[in-house]
């Protein structure tokens, strides 16, 4: 085992610190450290991510469930449309990507180029919605109106997209729509955000089955390692506080996102 594959271990342990100091984000760590210290292949890493991401967030799921902070209508509403486009994503949409995507300036873009520019966006956006807390915000905005669920379907099956391609939960996405689209208060709609990427990401993960071949003992050992750092992070999160660790690691990811579309590019 090489300092590289051991700094990979630690980050899954740290992906799950995060997650349990903060309540989330630190799932959009697992695809770079599956890449870029474990040397899997992007493909691989994303369909990888899908079941950390997922077990992770089964964990912090029933931890609110036992809370009461579970809209399980809303999650369902949501969650069809989502799961059956990760599954549909992982199953026929990735496979089917060619090898070769386009060219541009006598640049190629690969197949796991692309999809690694595409996952560095989201961290970009993720970041912003780290360092700029919009919780109150988005309390603010958010008006007493009948739920368009229709709307609600439409924006689960563009999340499922999203997360179908780039193996990752997503929850800055999903939080905010909860919040304004189906009237959850704050607490609620992160509970249930939960529910929605475990489910999104455990059954979506169904779809590489088959053909992805999957290294299981690689695989559970990661996840339990990322699972052990959340409760190392709920105990630490004792002692911290959570709003400036939040923008600290927000910023974190920024940097994070910029030096992979740097490293893919050049």
């Amino acid at each position: 085992m090489d300092i590289l594959e051991i700094l990979g271990y630690f980050g899954a342990l740290l992906i799950g610190v995060v997650l349990g100091l903060i309540g989330g984000g630190g799932s959009i760590l697992t695809v770079p450290v599956l890449v870029y210290m474990m040397a899997i292949n992007p493909v691989t890493a994303t369909a990888y991510s899908l079941f950390i991401v997922g077990s992770s967030s089964l964990m912090g799921a029933g931890r609110n469930l036992q809370k009461g902070l579970v809209g399980f209508k809303t999650a369902l509403i949501f969650a069809i449309p989502a799961v059956i486009t990760v599954f549909s994503t992982r199953k026929f949409l990735v496979p089917a990507l060619p090898e070769e995507l386009f060219e541009v300036g006598g640049f190629m873009v690969t197949r796991d180029i692309g999809i690694m520019l595409f996952f560095a966006i989201l961290m970009l956006f993720a970041s912003i919605s780290m360092i700029y807390d919009k919780k109150e915000l988005l309390e603010k905005k958010q008006e007493k109106k009948p739920v368009n669920f229709f709307l609600l379907g439409a924006l689960g099956i563009l999340t499922g997209l999203i997360t179908g391609i780039v193996g990752a939960g997503g929850g800055f996405i999903i939080i905010p729509i909860l919040v304004l689209l189906a009237g959850l208060p704050m607490k609620k709609a992160v509970g249930t955000s939960l529910l929605i990427i475990a489910i999104n990401s455990l059954l979506g993960f169904l779809g590489d089955l088959g053909h992805q071949e999957i290294d299981w003992p690689f695989l559970l050992i990661f996840t339990a390692i990322a699972i052990s750092g959340i409760f190392l992070g709920v105990y630490l999160n004792k002692f911290f506080d959570g709003k400036k660790l939040k923008k600290g690691f927000g910023w974190f990811v920024l940097l994070m996102g910029i030096y992979i579309i740097w490293s893919e590019l050049y």
